[in-house]
């Protein structure tokens, strides 16, 4: 399972269901970890700071690219990998 760290704001509104979506920059680095993954369903584990006592949430997305709602922190017109989150697993 992919663990991503999460800021603290997101974490609590992926957690109370508000926000259906999660966002990463289309970089090398989550090319390797994201890119095979495009169109495919996946659990993730989104983890609010690096600790292993850092609070998480076990989720099921989907894949996609492009852009995203900047009412969830995305900015205007610029594409992302979007985690669209199906359900939470926890």
């Amino acid at each position: 399972m992919l663990t991503l760290p999460i800021k603290k704001k997101w974490f609590d509104l992926i957690k109370s269901g508000e926000k259906k979506e999660e966002y990463r920059a289309l970089s090398p680095y989550y090319f390797s970890r994201l890119g095979k993954y495009q169109g495919q369903k996946i659990e993730v584990c989104l983890r609010n700071g690096y600790s292993s006592e850092s609070p998480k949430i076990n989720i099921l997305c989907e894949v996609t690219r492009g852009p995203g709602k900047t009412e969830w922190g995305a900015i205007e017109n610029e594409n992302y990998f979007v985690l669209k989150i199906l359900k939470t697993l926890q």
